[in-house]
């Protein structure tokens, strides 16, 4: 056989095989990429802000099916595997995230690892206010149980603040103020919270102070607290708390309607002189009683403590004021601070009784 007669050498199928396999596979991870690119892409371009909550012990598969739900992801097993892939599935965190349905899923999962804020409950302690109302006020928003709350009041142990003397409450020491709390709060943290806010009152100036007046800081605490349960108007303050101070350097009982009805349990409209109240002794009685009461019927505002630090202890002539009572004058109330016991008693039989 020639050379001419030889057969033609077969075709190589394979190689177009192979080109046709990887240009399958090529087309295939693309269109999967493109499938990954969709399902981690924002849901909406609308940069609408939900408030996002991640509840304590949720892991990845909760949080993903929650936002999923909530519209801020295109698919939960997606942003899933994106958590575990990315190890982030690790530091989510419990709180409040301000998102939004035109973030990618790998901002969400950025943002949730970044850590919330805790969802929070307004508690607002008017000035005056007893412990027995701020506890009523923390068990109803679910900030620790009624007998816990007031068990801590009455024996604070660690929530002491410096001053407080062994084995006294914390009444006085609730700082009344608007407190936004983390609504798993306990018990001793919130109480705790407001007992810090106290604290941020004791400045350096006024340790000064203290030393100054020659009181402790319980009894500053006391005699505020009376001076928020007397005075009808901050303006009033520092003249009541120069009466009280007067009263003391004299050794003159105090006299304090207020202090009777703390002892008594009763709010002060429920006091009743002629049922003999008045004469019930307790450690906080005033007019069975000299000097201070036991300790602080309410929790004072920072005026009233301002005020025990800088009162107004004289009239305008230099003289001593050692009484003050709050009035009516033709139906207009009248506040009246006196230096004597008969311009008092006139005062009384005027703005009292009625007299002219």
């Amino acid at each position: 056989m020639t050379t001419d007669d030889a057969p033609a050498p077969p075709r190589r199928r394979g190689g177009r095989a192979w080109a046709l396999a990887l240009l399958l596979v090529v087309l295939t991870v693309a269109g999967g990429l493109s499938a990954v690119r969709f399902v981690l892409s924002p849901p909406s371009a609308t940069p609408t802000v939900v408030e996002f909550e991640v509840l304590p012990g949720w892991g990845g598969a909760r949080v993903a099916a929650a936002l999923a739900e909530a519209g801020l992801i295109r698919s939960a097993l997606a942003f899933e595997l994106l958590l575990r892939f990315t190890h982030l599935d690790r530091k989510l965190g419990e709180g409040l995230y301000d998102l939004s349905p035109a973030m990618t899923s790998r901002e969400v999962a950025a943002a949730l690892a970044a850590g919330g804020r805790p969802r929070t409950v307004r508690i607002v302690v008017p000035e005056g206010w007893r412990a027995a109302a701020v506890v009523a006020r923390l068990a109803a928003n679910g900030l620790g149980a009624t007998p816990e709350l007031e068990a801590l009041v009455r024996s604070p142990g660690s929530l002491a603040p410096p001053g407080l003397p062994a084995g006294d409450s914390l009444e006085g020491y609730l700082f009344p103020a608007t407190y936004d709390l983390p609504v798993h709060s306990t018990a001793s943290q919130a109480l705790g919270a407001m007992v810090a806010r106290f604290e941020e009152e004791v400045t350096p100036a006024v340790a000064v102070a203290l030393v100054d007046s020659g009181l402790g800081v319980h009894d500053w605490v006391t005699l505020a607290s009376m001076v928020q349960a007397e005075a009808a108007s901050e303006a009033e303050m520092p003249v009541i708390a120069g009466v009280f101070l007067n009263r003391l350097d004299l050794g003159m009982p105090l006299q304090s309607d207020p202090t009777v009805a703390y002892g008594l349990g009763k709010a002060l409209p429920e006091l009743s002189a002629p049922a003999g109240d008045l004469r019930r002794d307790t450690p906080w009685n005033t007019y069975t009683r000299s000097g201070l009461p036991a300790g602080p019927i309410g929790n004072p505002g920072a005026e009233a403590l301002l005020a025990v630090l800088t009162p107004q202890r004289e009239n305008p002539e230099g003289v001593p004021y050692l009484y003050f009572l709050h009035g009516s004058d033709g139906g207009t109330p009248v506040f009246r601070p006196n230096t004597d016991l008969p311009a008092h008693n006139r005062d009384v039989e005027r703005f009292l009784r009625g007299g002219r």
